[in-house]
């Protein structure tokens, strides 16, 4: 009974879904054409209604499915879920704060080399620790940290890099995991707009977010895959994969399960800290944590976008190239990105610099795109420290490191913005997109 009542939720809520969210992908001019959204059909539904039954509203089944079948796509020993691609950056960088680090843990008042160009939380959870970022300049066409300032970045108070790869262009990892290997460095890879990318390292591709101690991602509806508000910290070390769990649920010491207890068999048998000798393990707390963690709705989500993923990859490259191959013809106005040496990005936007040279602004592109129904957005921060929330640290002249001027950086800034290359763009809103820039170029 229980089983045929489960089936025939799932079958009806399958049937609203076909009248009121089935996607048509027919395109006609004046048509929004979104920078980025979600994409999905029947299975999330099922999944999602079928967790719902569950009612198992914390992490429970679908989340535990879903770490185990990211970590086996990405060939990975761990993955932990969380709530947003920002957690995921908190907790990666707090858990190399962990005092069971020793001598290597990331203190305050230590530094971290990143760059100034990209989004915020690749950053903040420096900030908001106590440490200090080292912004180090970026490359264009491949709008990645310039691998040739690193060693000037570096300092005696040096413990980690943490950097993005820039709308799912991989930075150079060979350069800057071999710099981090010299000098005793962590690394953290925000992998959150580059899930799917590849990357040559010691002679192999391998996926981005998998080759420094941390990676993350994001699964917001803008991502790669979504579960409406999500991420994932992934990693190889047993150690750090203990840290990042403690600190995401409360900063706990216990690691059973949600909804099991004494899998340790000593739950009521150790001392910890100045507590009473068998103080219940369940509420024994080994770092300064939060609750970080995912529903099982969610994660229900992800595990139907996970099977798409590769289907999704596919038609972000196609989608970039497209772009691409028709706007080769005005590199005179634009610098056109390009795509780091030895990579096959899974791209999560398509980059444009107006020149200076060009006889228009970005304003003015922008706003002509904009009024024909094609989203825009800015390369995120363009430079963080020109923001408001800088303002203070800039007046006190300190809290922040700078290497050279980053004058691509600042270009970006003023010149640059990206266009959606996701998979729910059909190919007449990218043949619109180009008529448009064409149409305004030449004008």
């Amino acid at each position: 009974m229980e089983k045929t009542l489960r089936e025939e939720a799932i079958r009806a809520a399958v049937r609203y879904y076909e009248v009121r969210h089935r996607q048509d992908t027919s395109f006609k001019p004046g048509d929004p054409i979104l920078y980025a959204g979600r994409v999905f059909d029947e299975n999330e539904i099922s999944c999602l209604v079928d967790a719902a039954l569950d009612f198992w509203l914390t992490a429970g089944r679908y989340a535990a499915r879903f770490e185990k079948e990211l970590a086996g796509f990405l060939g990975v020993k761990h993955c932990a879920l969380v709530n947003s691609g920002s957690s995921a950056n908190l907790l990666a960088f707090m858990s190399l704060t962990s005092p069971e680090l020793g001598d290597r843990r990331i203190r305050r008042g230590d530094e971290v080399i990143t760059v100034a160009a990209g989004f915020p939380t690749t950053v903040f959870p420096i900030l908001q620790y106590g440490a200090v970022p080292v912004f180090a300049d970026i490359t264009l066409p491949e709008y990645n940290i310039d691998c040739s300032g690193l060693e000037q970045a570096l300092s005696p108070k040096t413990r980690a890099v943490m950097l993005a790869h820039t709308l799912g262009n991989p930075f150079d990892l060979q350069r800057v995991k071999d710099f981090c290997a010299r000098h005793g460095l962590w690394l953290v890879e925000d992998n959150c707009d580059a899930l799917g990318s590849l990357c040559r390292y010691d002679g192999q591709y391998r996926f981005t977010g998998t080759i420094g101690d941390l990676g993350t991602s994001s699964f917001y509806p803008a991502h790669h895959l979504t579960m409406g508000e999500g991420g994932a910290v992934y990693t190889n070390d047993d150690r750090l994969q203990r840290m990042v769990l403690s600190l995401r649920d409360w900063g706990r010491d216990c690691r059973c399960p949600a909804g099991e207890d004494n899998t340790c068999r000593k739950r009521f048998e150790q001392q910890y800290g100045e507590l009473p000798r068998g103080y219940d393990h369940k509420y024994v707390y080994s770092h300064l944590g939060f609750n970080l963690k995912v529903t099982d709705l969610q994660a229900a989500v992800g595990c139907a976008q996970l099977a798409k993923l590769p289907a999704f990859i596919a038609a972000r490259k196609r989608n970039w190239s497209l772009l691409r191959q028709e706007l080769d013809g005005l590199a005179d106005r634009f610098i056109l990105p390009e795509k780091s040496k030895d990579s096959e990005p899974s791209w999560f936007g398509f980059l444009l610099t107006v020149r200076e040279e060009a006889g228009f602004s970005r304003h003015e592109l922008v706003n002509h795109l904009e009024s024909q129904g094609i989203q825009t957005r800015m390369l995120f921060a363009g430079n963080l420290i020109r923001h408001p929330c800088f303002d203070e640290l800039r007046a006190a002249g300190s809290g922040y490191r700078v290497v050279g001027e980053l004058k691509n950086t600042d270009l970006v800034m003023r010149q640059s913005f990206w266009l959606g290359v996701y998979p729910g763009l059909s190919a007449g809103m990218i043949e619109f997109m180009l008529e448009k820039i064409r149409e305004f170029v030449k004008r």
